[in-house]
């Protein structure tokens, strides 16, 4: 008869352990069921479930173990496991699995606490919490991000719902909180998509335009009403071109030297590029700022809107199809066949309504410092930090950095 063992050690890490301990364990054929460890501050936390294949060899395996550790001044913890509990953790572990990423720009002990009472209201279980991002400063100030992710388990009786409970704390406390199943296709996306318009940038490229032409307010007025999803993208658009009739072509590479970048946005894409992710822009705005974008950032693929010009001055239409909403998602799903990536592998990523569709085809949509309907409407959503936070919903860590920059360098 064999016998299971939890054997739990704690202290201070150090060098080899984990070959000295299992080294012993060896000599007794023991086999390993499952093992874990973590170390915060150079203090060890380890833990391995046994199975010992002849339980006369049990009280060996365990003073040999103690005696051990215990020369190493670490403290030791020894549990006996029966089969049938065994066999419900086990069973336990084919449950579904979720990742729960909190990003912050300091994460604080009342964001966790709220994040892990919902998961835990919901039936999931936490296996595991990791920081990926840089150890902060002891400086608040000094922090830019912050990003911890919780592998979870289980089967929460409904996904909206909880949803919803990780958007309204993340109202509260004025952090970003993604909820993804931890599936293949999380961990291998190869395509993003981004709007440009308040996304890529900071400004809504045809309200500078109507600025310059003198018809600011009334464009303004008529650009929010529709990214809030008041009005159809496509009716709005055509009447705020028209106002824009007779401006002078000169006006448009002023503009584009002026353009802001989104704060993250280009350590987002020059980390895409390095990681091999194919990029595209797909926009209601204007191809001539897109291209600009394009050359400055080296995004992939671009579609947007082309202005009209005639003898030096803006027409007051575009030529070809307008690039609304529909187009949007249309263009996501040819990329993506045309890369032979299927959508599940796909972020796009956006702030109005005529980016829904798009964000609703995309393996993992992201509705970036959006409006309240679209917020809502997204399944995820950033909201209070940069462009390069998404990074860490697909798992990537602040160690890997290094590695992407070296890419980027050679």
């Amino acid at each position: 008869m064999s016998e299971l063992v939890l054997i739990n050690v704690s202290g201070r890490d150090k060098p080899g352990l984990t070959s000295e301990i299992t080294g012993i364990m060896g000599r007794y054929d023991v086999r390993i069921l499952d093992i874990g460890q973590a170390v915060i501050h150079d203090h060890l936390t380890w833990g391995i479930l046994a199975e010992i294949p002849d339980e006369s060899n049990a009280p060996h395996v365990i003073r040999d173990v103690m005696f051990r550790l215990h020369a190493l001044d670490l403290q030791v913890h020894f549990a006996p496991i029966t089969e049938a509990e065994y066999q419900q953790w086990a069973a336990g572990r084919n449950r579904a699995c979720y990742i729960v990423t909190l990003l912050a720009r300091d994460i604080k002990a009342e964001h966790i606490a709220r994040v892990s009472e919902i998961t835990a209201r919901h039936g999931l279980n936490i296996d595991n919490i990791t920081r990926l991002s840089a150890r902060p400063s002891l400086n608040p100030a000094d922090n830019r991000i912050a990003c911890i992710e919780f592998s979870v388990r289980g089967t929460p009786d409904d996904l909206e719902t909880l949803r919803t409970d990780f958007l309204k704390i993340a109202g509260d406390l004025n952090v970003d909180i993604a909820f993804q199943e931890d599936s293949i296709f999380r961990r291998n996306r190869r395509l993003v998509v981004f709007d440009m318009d308040s996304t890529l940038i900071e400004a809504e490229v045809i309200d500078e335009l109507a600025r310059e032409a003198g018809v600011g307010d009334q464009v303004a007025e008529i650009t929010e009403r529709a990214m809030q999803g008041e009005l159809d993208f496509s009716e709005s658009f055509a009447e705020r071109l028209a106002l824009l009739k007779g401006l002078d072509e000169a006006v448009l590479q002023s503009i584009a030297g002026r353009l802001k970048m989104t704060e993250g946005a280009e350590h987002l894409i020059r980390t895409l590029k390095a990681l091999g992710y194919r990029t595209a822009i797909l926009s209601g705005g204007f191809t001539y700022f897109a291209r600009y974008l394009q050359e400055r950032l080296g995004i992939d693929f671009v579609h947007a809107n082309e202005l009209a010009i005639e003898d030096g001055k803006v027409t007051g239409a575009v030529s070809g199809r307008i690039v609304d909403g529909q187009r949007k998602a249309e263009l996501l799903l040819e990329i993506a066949a045309r890369e032979g990536v299927s959508p599940e592998q796909v972020i796009a990523v956006g702030d109005g309504a005529n980016d829904l569709p798009m964000l609703s085809q995309a393996g993992l949509g992201v509705a970036f410092r959006a409006k309240p309907l679209v917020k809502e409407s997204a399944r995820h959503s950033i909201s209070t930090l940069g462009l390069d936070a998404i990074l860490y919903l697909i798992g990537f860590r602040e160690s890997d950095a290094v590695h992407t920059l070296k890419a980027t360098q050679s």
